[in-house]
């Protein structure tokens, strides 16, 4: 049976229809699936098949509302909640134990979180908190879990990361390598240092891809323009009023030149990154409107001594080693 070919109306529920026998039986974990948000719809739509779907989120009465919201939607669905705080390296150290204890492999990780941004602050860590969300933590967190991941693997299964990165990291000059350990306010703008964490995602993705040899698939996306979270905060607005994505009221703007997706759209490359079996032989890949987009990451993101030398600093700043 040949399978469809995904576009940019695509939604995540057709997706995980198409690939339903891929989900069934697997356990899934997402971060960040707050509602209102694409990670609670890839949750949700997940859930229709998997065995297993593990929330996370670092504040426990908002993790609650979406694991009751998801049963509620999903009826049976098997959902654990998981409290993480990407921002703080110690909070993952926690949760990365509790999921290593699981009785449960562990198939398919799911890098959906990302820091809402705002005024420049410094995590507990001396970590600019964006960049901890959005890079370290997820570092972090994935070593730590990748024996686990790689023991879920067989001969007819690779365990997959996934990054949700954005076009955004196209809107900024890239990771400042100069500036991670040791941040500074100079020069800081929440939106310049949302486009260099989507920027870190996508290099992650691809280093993660070459390092793993084979035993994790990774890949990073664009999940479109979503009117979410994150762009509704106050802090956001100007920018993305001046940017032409939002109206002066803070509404969603229909003539942007950056069309907006429904949660349901949104959350499709998503779904397509974790099951879609022709990816099996391109690991490292970018997707855009569920398809492979290589050609649209910008150089700075597809440069592999950068890819290099962030993997090497993220490593000395967490303080720990990818073990494959």
């Amino acid at each position: 049976m040949s399978l469809p070919t995904f576009s940019f109306s695509t939604t995540a529920e057709e997706v995980a229809d198409t690939f339903a026998s891929q989900i069934r039986g697997k356990n899934v974990l997402i971060t960040g699936t707050s509602l209102n948000g694409i990670g609670y719809e890839t949750a949700r739509v997940i859930a229709k098949y998997a065995n297993l779907v593990i929330i996370t989120g670092y504040n426990l009465e908002r993790l609650k509302l979406s694991q009751e919201a998801l049963k509620k939607d999903v009826s049976g669905a098997q959902i654990r909640p998981l409290i993480l705080d990407l921002s703080s390296l110690a909070a993952v150290r926690t949760a990365a134990a509790e999921v290593n204890a699981y009785t449960e492999p562990l198939h398919i990780l799911i890098h959906n979180a990302a820091h809402g941004g705002g005024d420049f602050k410094l995590t507990a860590d001396g970590l600019e908190v964006q960049m901890a969300t959005a890079q370290f933590g997820p570092f972090l967190f994935t070593t730590l879990l990748a024996p686990k991941l790689i023991a879920a693997g067989s001969t007819t299964f690779t365990p997959r990361v996934v990054f949700v990165s954005s076009e955004a990291h196209l809107m900024g000059p890239g990771v400042d390598l100069n500036n991670l350990a040791h941040p500074t306010p100079e020069n800081y703008t929440t939106m310049g240092t949302y486009c260099q964490a989507k920027a870190a995602n996508i290099l992650f993705a691809s280093e993660l891809a070459r390092r793993s040899g084979g035993k994790i698939k990774a890949y990073s996306l664009h999940p479109g323009t979503i009117y979410a979270n994150m762009m509704q905060k106050e802090h956001n607005k100007a920018e993305l009023v001046s940017l032409g994505v939002l109206n002066p009221d803070g509404t969603p703007n229909k003539d942007s030149k950056f069309p907006f997706k429904t949660f349901g759209q949104g959350a499709a490359t998503t779904l397509v990154a974790a099951f879609d079996t022709r990816l099996e032989d391109q690991s490292g890949s970018f997707l855009w409107d569920g398809v492979v987009a290589n050609e649209k990451i910008a150089p700075h993101s597809a440069d592999p001594e950068t890819a290099k030398k962030l993997w090497d600093m993220s490593e000395e700043i967490v303080g720990e080693k990818f073990t494959f």
